[in-house]
């Protein structure tokens, strides 16, 4: 795994993944958003052909983290999972099974629409709208944000694009920490991107094979 990079904001040390991940170290939080599991079993149920590794491969990087950072715990800002309740989701219940000491909270987003029940299960602590820790905020979309109080959050799954000679662009992931908010880039890999457009005095992390590089 490639080294984190540091970046110091707010009187905070945040640490900033090639996998799409920010650990929050005076927190000792692994935080992320997007991870979207169970999509690629949803589209294979409606007939579209997708790789059934996309997850399994999603899931191991995820325990790559868990391991490197030791969080006490790991916060998912909304959309951990995609759907209703299909055979991947299966999956993850038996790898959650591996870590059943590992605290799990979910800011619920809109595609979490598993039951109580199913989380209860599954050792996941649910949050209805955001979560408020001193300064900060956590929320599933930017619009959440709270007054006065900066925010992390997904839903938006951002990315820049970057031009090159002869017309050449193109389009990677992001950390964009906005005025307000710090948009996290959307952890699953089987995801889009949506373009966001920096403006003066906002910071941007790309996320370039798997390398996280701050663009002015």
């Amino acid at each position: 795994m490639q080294a984190p990079l540091l970046f110091e904001f707010r009187g905070q040390r945040f640490w900033l993944s090639g996998q799409r991940a920010l650990f929050w170290e005076e927190q000792g939080m692994l935080l992320l958003s997007d991870l979207h599991l169970g999509k690629s079993g949803h589209f294979r149920k409606e007939g579209i052909a997708v790789p059934g590794a996309v997850m399994k491969e999603d899931m191991h990087c995820l325990l790559n983290l868990l391991q490197h950072f030791r969080p006490k715990q790991l916060v998912v800002v909304g959309d951990f999972f995609h759907s209703r309740a299909n055979l991947e989701l299966e999956l993850f219940s038996r790898w959650r099974a591996d870590i059943p000491e590992q605290p799990i909270v979910l800011i619920r987003g809109n595609h979490d629409i598993l039951s109580d029940d199913w989380y209860r299960a599954n050792n996941i602590a649910v949050v209805e709208g955001a979560l408020r820790i001193g300064d900060f905020c956590l929320a599933h979309d930017p619009k959440d944000a709270a007054d006065g109080l900066y925010t992390f959050c997904g839903h938006v799954h951002p990315g820049v694009v970057l031009n090159g000679l002869a017309r050449q662009s193109l389009r990677l992931p992001c950390f964009y920490f906005a005025t307000d908010y710090c948009i996290l880039p959307a952890f699953g890999r089987f995801t889009g991107l949506a373009t966001v457009r920096p403006k003066a005095g906002e910071t941007v992390f790309i996320v370039a094979e798997k390398k996280v590089m701050k663009i002015t």
